[in-house]
C-alpha cells in the first residue's frame, strides 16, 4: 500500500498518520486506547433556528426518566413499530413526509442502537453528516439526542459554509501517534457514523430523504447489521433520548452536556489536506493554469502558433480572459460539493472562478435532480456538446459520491472511467506509486476493468451492487480501486465512493499526459485518453436503461418471471443470433468473511461475451426502479467509434423481448439511458 501522511488537530492535540500498516502493538502495558476519533471527510451543517423534534409517540403519552448519568436527564419515550423501515442498497430512503411522521426517524435510529453491541458505541465517538437537503436540520437534532441517550460519548459534525450543506464519508481507519512525552501510543478511531442523504434523488418538502449508517471501518453497514435494524423496527417499544437543548451546529467548537459532547469542525480543509496527500496538486495546477487549456488557444491555425501572430493572440487572450468561457467546468448541481469546489478547483488548483457551475448548495438542489448523468445533468451536457465546448467537464451528485466525466463532445461511461483510472493510476497518482493492490467492480458494471486487472496481473473481484461489498476487500488489503456503473468511483483512501476524488483522478491523468506539451502543441484530450485505452484493451460497449418509479407489483413479477426462465435455461440455448453460455441470479460469497449475498441480479451471458442483466434498484424512495444493463465487447479498433446505442441495438431489443418489460410494467420507454 502506498504510504501517505496526514495531520489533524482534534481538541488541541496534533496527530499524524502514516501508512495504515504501521500500527503500534497494543501488547505493551503502557499502550492506551482512546475513543476519540477523526474522519478526513466530514459533514457540514447550518442551523438558523430552534428545532422542535418529534419525540413522543402521541400527544397524550409521556416520557419516563431513566437516569441522569453525568448530569444529563435520559428519558424513555414510548413508541410502537412503524411499517416500511427495511433498508435498501444504500440505507433507508423515503419521501420527506414519511420521515416527518411522528417517531418514524427516531424509531429507526433507536432500532440501530438496539442492533449494535454496546461496546460499539458506549462512550465512543460517532460522525454525523449529510448532503444538506431539506429536513437535515431537524433530523440532526433527533439523531444527536438519541445518540446521547444511548450512551455515545461524542458526536463529530462540521460547520456549514454559507449554507447547511454536509458531506460525510465516515473514514474510520486508525490514526497512530507516538506520545513521546508519556512513552505510549494513542489509538484514535471512530465507531461509525450517520449519513443523512438520499444521494442522487431530488430534495425538498415533496421529495426524498434518507439515512444510512457507516460501520467501524467506514464502509456502509453490512447486511448482518441492517437486517438486525429492520428486525428491531418490528418490535420497538421505546426511544431512549437525552433531554438536552438543540445544538448550535453553525460555529466551530465543542458543546458539552455532562459526559456527552458535540464537536463542530471545518470539513473542507480536512478533505483538501487528504486530497493533497493522494494527488500531485502542482501537476494538476500546471494543467488548469496553462492558458491553452483555460482558453483553448490550440484552436488557432497551426501555422500561427510559433510566430508573432500566436504570441499576439496569447497576449490578447490574457487581457480578455475574463470574457472567455472556461475550458474546465465543474457542475456541482446545487449539491454538497458546491462547498468544496471553489476551495479545491479554483483557490488551490488555479481554475477560473466561472469554472464552477451551480456551485451554491440548496436544500432542494435548485428544483433539480442531482444525479450526474446525461439526462439530469443536461445543462452541462449541452455545454460540453456545444460549439467550442470546454475540454473537460464533470459533475457530482447530491451527497458528492457520484461523478460524471465528459470531454468536448464526448461522454465517458462510468465503466470505462474506473478502468481508465486503474490503468493510469500508478503513473499519474502518487497515492498509487507502488501500484494498486487489487481492482473490483459491481456485477452489472462492464468488463472493461477486468481486462485492466488481467493485463496488470492484479487481483480482481466482481461484487454485488452496493459499496458495502468493497469495504471488506479494502480492509483485508486486497483492493485499491473500484467502481460501479451507476456513476460511483473510488479507492481505499476512504470507504465510500468519492465524486471529487474521481474528478481529480481524471485531471491527474490529463495533466500527466500533457506535462511535456509546449504552448501551442495540441493537448491530449479526454477523448484521446479513452480512445487510446480502447486501442489497448478493446471497447466494452455498454448501456443502462432505467425505468423509474414503476409499480412495484409489476416490477417484482417481471423479475420472478425471469428467475423462472433462467431456471429452465441451459448452455447452448439460442436467443436470436446469440448463443447462451449461462444464465443465473448472481450470488456472491465474500472472500474475506464468507458471507453470502444472493439474488443480486438476473444475468444472461452469451458465448461471445455479451451480457444482459436485470435488477431492481434499491436506491429509490418510491415504487421500483427497473434497470437493464446491456454489454458487448468489441476488439476491432475500426468499430470503436460506433455509437453505443447502434452497436447494442440487437441486444437491447432482445432484452426488452426476453423480459416482457412492457407487459409487466406498462412502460414503453426508459426514464434515463446512460
Amino acid at each position: 500500500m502506498a504510504s501517505w501522511s496526514h495531520s489533524i488537530r482534534l481538541n488541541n492535540l496534533m496527530l499524524s498518520s502514516s501508512s495504515f500498516r504501521n500500527k503500534p502493538s497494543l501488547s505493551n502495558s503502557n499502550a492506551t486506547l482512546s475513543l476519540l476519533s477523526y474522519s478526513p471527510k466530514l459533514p457540514v451543517f447550518r442551523t438558523s433556528h430552534s428545532i422542535s423534534i418529534r419525540a413522543s409517540s402521541s400527544s397524550s403519552s409521556s416520557s419516563t426518566t431513566l437516569a441522569e448519568p453525568g448530569g444529563i436527564k435520559i428519558n424513555s419515550v414510548p413508541t410502537k413499530p412503524i411499517e416500511g423501515q427495511k433498508t435498501g442498497t444504500s440505507g433507508l430512503r423515503k419521501k420527506v413526509k414519511v420521515f416527518m411522521q411522528e417517531n418514524y426517524l427516531a424509531n429507526w435510529i433507536q432500532a440501530l442502537f438496539n442492533s449494535l453491541p454496546p461496546e460499539d458505541y458506549k462512550n465512543g465517538l460517532l460522525v454525523l453528516g449529510g448532503d444538506g437537503r431539506y429536513f437535515n436540520l431537524e433530523a440532526a437534532q433527533i439523531i444527536i439526542k438519541i445518540a446521547a441517550g444511548n450512551g455515545v460519548g461524542k458526536i463529530l459534525v462540521g460547520r456549514g459554509r454559507q449554507t447547511m450543506k454536509g458531506w460525510c464519508y465516515v473514514h474510520t481507519r486508525c490514526f497512530c501517534c507516538n506520545q513521546e512525552a508519556e512513552g505510549n501510543y494513542l489509538i484514535l478511531f471512530a465507531n461509525g457514523g450517520f449519513i443523512m442523504s438520499a444521494s442522487h434523488n431530488p430534495g425538498g418538502p415533496e421529495y426524498d430523504w434518507g439515512i444510512k449508517f457507516n460501520y467501524s471501518s467506514g464502509q456502509p453497514a453490512p447486511e448482518s447489521i441492517t437486517d438486525k435494524i429492520y428486525g428491531n423496527t418490528l418490535s420497538i417499544s421505546e426511544i431512549v433520548m437525552a433531554d438536552i437543548p438543540d445544538v448550535d451546529l453553525s460555529s466551530l467548537g465543542v458543546t458539552k452536556y455532562g459526559n456527552f459532547s458535540v464537536e463542530v469542525v471545518d470539513p473542507v480543509s480536512d478533505y483538501l489536506e487528504l486530497m493533497e496527500n493522494v494527488f500531485d496538486f502542482p501537476l494538476i495546477k500546471s494543467l488548469l493554469s496553462r492558458h491553452d487549456f483555460r482558453y483553448n488557444l490550440c484552436s488557432l491555425p497551426l501555422k500561427s502558433r510559433n510566430n508573432s501572430v500566436f504570441k499576439n493572440a496569447l497576449s490578447a487572450t490574457r487581457s480578455v480572459a475574463k470574457h472567455l468561457a472556461p475550458r474546465f467546468v465543474f457542475d456541482a448541481m446545487h449539491a454538497v460539493t458546491g462547498a468544496y469546489a471553489k476551495p479545491i478547483f479554483v483557490d488551490k488548483l488555479g481554475a477560473t472562478p466561472d469554472s464552477i457551475s451551480n456551485g451554491v448548495p440548496l436544500e432542494d438542489f435548485g428544483h433539480g435532480h442531482p444525479d450526474p448523468n446525461l439526462t439530469y445533468a443536461k445543462d452541462l451536457v449541452n455545454i460540453m456538446y456545444g460549439e467550442n465546448g470546454p475540454d473537460f467537464g464533470a459533475a457530482s451528485d447530491g451527497d458528492g459520491d457520484r461523478n460524471m466525466i465528459l470531454g468536448k463532445g464526448f461522454f465517458v461511461t462510468p465503466s470505462d472511467s474506473v478502468a481508465i483510472i486503474a490503468a493510469n493510476a500508478q503513473a499519474a497518482i502518487p497515492y498509487f506509486q507502488s501500484g494498486p493492490k487489487g481492482l473490483a467492480r459491481s456485477m452489472p458494471t462492464s468488463g472493461a476493468l477486468d481486462r485492466v486487472a488481467e493485463k496488470l496481473n492484479l487481483p480482481f473481484f466482481e461484487v454485488p451492487t452496493g459499496w458495502k461489498f468493497f469495504g471488506n476487500l479494502m480492509d483485508a488489503d486486497k483492493l485499491s480501486i473500484c467502481g460501479e456503473e451507476s456513476f460511483g468511483t473510488g479507492s481505499d483512501h476512504i470507504r465510500e465512493k468519492d465524486g471529487i476524488w474521481a474528478v481529480l483522478a481524471w485531471l491527474s491523468i490529463i495533466a500527466h499526459r500533457n506535462k511535456d506539451k509546449k504552448p501551442g502543441e495540441k493537448l491530449f484530450s479526454v477523448s484521446d485518453v479513452v480512445k487510446a485505452h480502447w486501442a489497448t484493451y478493446g471497447r466494452n460497449f455498454f448501456s443502462r436503461y432505467d425505468y423509474e418509479e414503476c409499480e412495484s407489483e409489476g416490477a417484482n413479477k417481471m423479475i420472478e418471471y425471469l428467475r423462472d426462465l433462467i431456471s429452465k435455461s441451459k448452455a447452448g440455448d439460442t436467443y436470436g443470433s446469440y448463443i447462451l453460455q449461462f444464465a443465473d441470479d448472481f450470488t456472491y460469497t465474500d472472500p474475506v468473511d464468507g458471507s453470502v449475498a444472493s439474488k443480486q441480479g438476473v444475468r444472461f451471458v452469451f458465448t461471445d461475451g455479451s451480457r444482459i442483466i436485470f435488477r431492481l434498484s434499491g436506491t429509490g424512495s418510491a415504487g421500483a426502479t427497473v434497470r437493464i444493463y446491456i454489454e458487448q465487447f468489441e476488439p476491432d479498433v475500426s468499430n470503436h467509434e460506433v455509437d453505443a446505442q447502434i452497436a447494442l441495438k440487437p441486444l437491447i431489443d432482445l432484452a426488452l423481448s426476453v423480459s416482457k418489460l412492457k407487459d409487466f410494467t406498462g412502460r414503453d420507454k426508459p426514464t434515463v439511458i446512460t
